[in-house]
């Protein structure tokens, strides 16, 4: 086991990331650091907290800015296209008002990954991002921005958006480049299955243009469950440990009650705490 790499593996899950980003606040809080970290959607933008080493930076902005129109809202959604403000939140708060650690973040030696999806192709795009740059936000905003939700973001010629849609629980993916001993954290408890999306009509109309996303989109339930599958069965064989609510998270994908996302987030610490000595034994 000493020359397998660790892995830790973050689902997406929109606002239900913050019981996330209490998992591995506690994780950082008691000095577990993987080799690598996979992140989609909100899993990527809460575990950049991880490679910067900054405990308790996602529940700290998100309750502070919660009902502000410059981070989220309609406001922000009906004047550039995107919910959650893309120049706020990816640029402003990072740079000036939550300060991210860009520092920690590059000598930090774990490599970070995000998976988006490319509107063209319909396929997984995985990004090492290495240092923390403008493009580098962008690319973790690329992973984070939901459809109908987000814009379009091109990045380095690409056309992207959540990478949820393409990969949402990216274990095979971080398995085939060595990561062997991973800890995969969920945002949805045992026994869930998804559904087809109920918002298709909605969706083909917003993604006419990308009719591969489309399919994907329109497919995406039957990745997720088989992805539920493969999980199921590396857990089973000793290859990854899984952590994952006890039942669902109290929250939906959007909120802006600061008090129902720190009882989330809270509820995500216990998880981790219940968790702790597992996780050391396994990465050991």
């Amino acid at each position: 086991m000493e020359n397998e790499k660790r892995g830790l593996v973050l689902e997406g899950g929109a606002m239900r990331g913050l019981w996330t980003a209490g998992v591995i606040d506690v994780m950082m809080e008691h000095d577990i650091w993987p080799d690598g970290l996979i992140g989609v959607s909100a899993g990527a933008a809460f575990g950049c907290n991880y490679k910067s080493r900054q405990v308790g930076r996602a529940i700290r902005y998100n309750t502070k800015y919660a009902r502000d129109s410059r981070y989220s809202g309609l406001k922000s959604w009906l004047t550039s296209g995107n919910y959650y403000n893309a120049e706020f939140g990816y640029h402003t708060m990072p740079k000036e008002l939550d300060v991210f650690d860009d520092d920690a973040f590059n000598k930090n030696p774990m490599a970070f990954y995000v998976v988006c999806t490319d509107v063209l192709t319909g396929s997984p795009v995985y990004q090492l991002l290495s240092e923390a740059t403008e493009e580098t936000y962008d690319w973790i905003r690329a992973s984070a921005s939901m459809p109908l939700a987000s814009k379009v973001v091109e990045l380095q010629g690409r056309k992207l958006l959540d990478g949820g849609v393409a990969d949402s629980i990216p274990l095979e993916y971080f398995e085939s480049i060595g990561y062997h001993r991973n800890v995969v954290i969920l945002t949805q408890p045992a026994g869930y299955q998804k559904e087809h999306n109920k918002l298709m009509a909605l969706m083909r109309l917003s993604l006419r243009h990308y009719p591969k996303m489309i399919e994907a989109m329109d497919k995406r339930h039957l990745m997720y469950n088989r992805q539920l599958q493969y999980v199921a069965q590396a857990e089973q064989e000793g290859r990854c440990l899984v952590i994952r609510p006890e039942d669902k998270i109290p929250i939906g994908h959007i909120s802006h009650d600061a008090s129902q996302m720190r009882l989330v987030y809270e509820q995500g610490r216990r998880v981790g705490e219940k968790y702790l000595d597992r996780i050391k034994a396994f990465y050991e």
